[in-house]
């Protein structure tokens, strides 16, 4: 019975939050506050709420796990990640505790612990826009994923100095972790690619990453964290993730769906909720300025403000651990948080786009931004936007022919990757106007949109578009009515990749074929 509630609720609120625009994360939300609203008539077992807390947990260690499994130390410690972060939760409990401590007559260290579980941002809730978005690797995503995990740890502290509990006498053993590298690495190198792959995955995110830390005194959070960026940067990490995904986005389901049964609110609780909600601009300014007070781009620092717009299950989890009687409006106030998060960063693109002559002059000039555009592309002729496995391709095939290509990319890392290696490739982000406003066009006659993402695509074609380019425009898509609205926007042609290879498969077998016919 518990399970066809949770699905069923859960199926249907997800597909009408969806149909009028929003993601069906919401609808998850709301799914949870209607199952305990009506869990007398639904007579659901005792034992529901643990079931789905654990369930809830092993998705959250699914996805931090895949998350670390994209991330790499070296971007954790760039000053606008730990800077921003420890910056940011200063400004916020200074703003917050205080507030608190006066206008609800709380007494202090209350007043402390909730202005602590305000100031973190959603951990979960980032890395699921950002993903979907395509958006992991950019250097905002990168920055907000760092300023998050940085965060995390602060939480982790927080926990140990305040909770009934401290780390284990063996916690430092897990600083030996960086030795496991070259064993995992193998490890995976000997995975085949079907379910013991799976099972590889969840034995290092669940098992070593989740219950091992767990037994040290640590977050097992931080812990499936650090297993998946122990195989970062191995061939593979993208597959083993891939094999994870859905595992991870059922179990993620129960997390939204906790949230929303953790209990039901009073009024009192409706409007401590209802204030913190309008505070949420005021997080995400400070983010803002904070970011560009660390030298970052106006564009960067908004998109990565944006994505950690809305309130943190860390904090809740602090609040169950530290402050209990706060959980169910800690609760409300994270899920209003989640729908009013959503649509801002569904739009923050377009957004940003029309705010950027206003935004870009709160950056201040001469001086050197971390994430610079190029201002020049060369003599290059053709141009592939992203660098990925189909992006490459296309580069290294181009150049065989003789063609003087540049690759562009919004990771760093890949940038720097394919650096070295010989390619020319440089940063940028080409949903970014103001790389197209700089952008030299003259020599390219030819340019191949291979980001992987619908919106960056459109956007790419667009922008060229108006920047008065009339050379060919070729794009990647994945479906049919991806690929014609590309080609609505103004591309030459668009094709479905994979329909592609299978094409060329073909091809190969005609010749084969041929070859073979008795003369």
């Amino acid at each position: 019975m518990f399970e066809v509630v949770c699905i069923s609720f859960a199926f249907l609120l997800g597909l009408l939050v969806r149909l009028i625009g929003l993601p069906p994360l919401v609808g998850f939300l709301a799914a949870g506050f209607a199952i305990n609203a009506l869990s007398g008539p639904l007579q659901l077992p005792a034992e529901a709420g643990a079931v789905l807390s654990h369930l809830s947990h092993l998705g959250v260690l699914l996805l931090l796990f895949t998350l670390g499994l994209k991330l790499h130390v070296r971007s954790l410690t760039q000053p606008p990640v730990v800077g921003g972060a420890l910056l940011h939760f200063a400004v916020s409990c200074l703003l917050f505790a205080p507030g608190l401590y006066l206008l609800l007559d709380l007494d202090a260290r209350t007043a402390m612990l909730l202005g602590m579980a305000l100031a973190f941002s959603s951990t979960v809730l980032a890395a699921k826009f950002l993903e979907a978005k395509h958006e992991l690797r950019a250097f905002h995503g990168r920055v907000a994923i760092g300023i998050l995990i940085v965060q995390d740890l602060i939480a982790l502290g927080v926990l140990s100095v305040f909770g009934d509990h401290t780390p284990s006498v063996w916690a430092p053993v897990v600083l030996l972790a960086p030795l496991l590298r070259p064993v995992l690495m193998r490890l995976l190198d000997w995975m085949g690619h079907d379910e013991l792959l799976v099972l590889m995955g969840l034995l290092l995110a669940l098992v070593v990453g989740g219950v091992g830390f767990e037994q040290l005194g640590l977050s097992p959070e931080l812990g499936a964290l650090v297993m998946g960026m122990l195989l970062a940067g191995h061939p593979r990490a993208q597959e083993l993730s891939k094999a994870l995904w859905s595992l991870k986005e059922v179990f993620l389901v129960g997390f939204f769906l906790q949230i929303g049964m953790s209990g039901l609110p009073d009024w009192s609780a409706v409007i401590f909720a209802t204030s913190l909600v309008l505070l949420l601009p005021v997080k995400a300014g400070l983010f803002f300025a904070v970011l560009l007070l660390f030298r970052l781009r106006a564009r960067n620092a908004f998109l990565a403000g944006a994505t950690l717009t809305c309130y943190s299950e860390f904090g809740l989890i602090v609040a169950a651990g530290l402050i209990p009687e706060w959980l169910v409006p800690l609760a409300l106030a994270v899920a209003l948080s989640f729908v009013v998060a959503a649509p801002f960063n569904r739009l923050a693109h377009p957004l940003f786009e029309r705010l950027e002559t206003r935004l870009n002059r709160l950056e201040g000039s001469a001086r050197h931004h971390p994430d610079e555009q190029p201002t020049t592309l060369g003599h290059a002729s053709a141009m592939v936007l992203g660098m990925g496995r189909t992006g490459t391709s296309a580069y290294d095939a181009l150049t065989e022919r003789g063609a003087r290509v540049i690759g562009i990319d919004a990771d760093p890392g890949k940038v720097a990757a394919h650096r070295g290696r010989g390619r020319r490739v440089v940063y940028a982000d080409v949903e970014d106007s103001t790389f197209w406003h700089g952008a030299d066009l003259a020599h390219i006659r030819a340019v191949i949109l291979a980001t992987g993402s619908r919106e960056a695509s459109l956007f790419a074609t667009r922008q060229l578009r108006l920047a008065g380019f009339e050379g060919l425009i070729i794009a990647h898509a994945f479906y049919p009515d991806e690929a014609e609205a590309i080609r609505a926007a103004g591309a030459d042609q668009a094709y479905q990749t994979m329909a592609e290879a299978g094409v060329g498969l073909a091809g190969h077998a005609w010749t084969a074929l041929e070859a073979d016919k008795p003369t």
